[in-house]
């Protein structure tokens, strides 16, 4: 794990997080992205949060984000990873227009935003098994989470779950992730500085297609999680 100082000592990497702090702290306003508006918190429990397992992402890889919301963990990645090219899929589109605003602020090259739901790309033939990576933070259950994101994963590639406590997840997700093609590879474990809190970054392996009739769409990845 990187020191702290390796991302925030770094000028243009620190010019863009406080630029990306000043544009979430002014949309938060407008439609409701974050909770953490303190400065100090905002950088260690959202960019630092974020940035802290860049390793788990290979080089140039071609990485979706499920859920975007305030764009965690995309935009922090995308400002100390220029390598990784992002599609942010959202479904309201307030927080389409404040990403899309945030993205041009900060002279992002390689990041695209789509309004629809992730259900819907998840069957769309231009987005389906067409990505390295699929990662979420926040969004759901792991279950639910994994019928979501594994249909864009490519067979070889990773699903990346951001999470906080998560034993109980795994277990509850384990027959999720088998049905979609997946496989546990490691769960990744840090503190944040200051006690902010622990976190567990699940990665899961794409060993296989994910069956045609998923996701299933209709809520039922929330309502009834496999």
């Amino acid at each position: 794990m990187k020191d702290m100082s390796a991302y925030f000592k770094n000028e243009e990497y620190l010019k863009k997080f406080e630029l990306f702090r000043e544009i979430l702290t002014e949309y938060n306003k407008k439609c409701n992205l974050t909770s953490i508006l303190e400065k100090k918190d905002m950088y260690i429990k959202h960019f630092l949060d974020s940035v802290i397992p860049e390793e788990l992402f290979p080089l140039n890889s071609k990485v979706i984000e499920i859920g975007s919301g305030g764009g965690f963990p995309s935009i922090p990645l995308k400002i100390v990873r220029d390598d990784l090219s992002f599609t942010l899929v959202e479904s309201t589109g307030k927080k389409c227009k404040y990403l899309e605003e945030t993205v041009k602020k900060l002279a992002l090259v390689g990041v695209k935003v789509l309004n629809i739901r992730a259900e819907e790309g998840g069957r769309k033939q231009e987005l389906r098994e067409k990505f390295d990576i699929a990662e979420a933070r926040a969004v759901a259950a792991l279950n639910t989470l994994s019928e979501y994101c594994l249909p864009f994963v490519k067979v070889g590639g990773l699903f990346i779950a951001y999470k906080g406590d998560v034993e109980k997840e795994l277990e509850e997700s384990k027959n999720a992730i088998e049905i979609l093609g997946g496989a546990i590879e490691k769960v990744y474990s840090y503190s944040l500085p200051e006690d902010s809190g622990k976190r567990n970054v699940v990665v899961i392996k794409k060993i296989k297609k994910t069956p045609e009739k998923y996701p299933r769409g209709r809520g039922l990845e929330r309502k009834k999680p496999l």
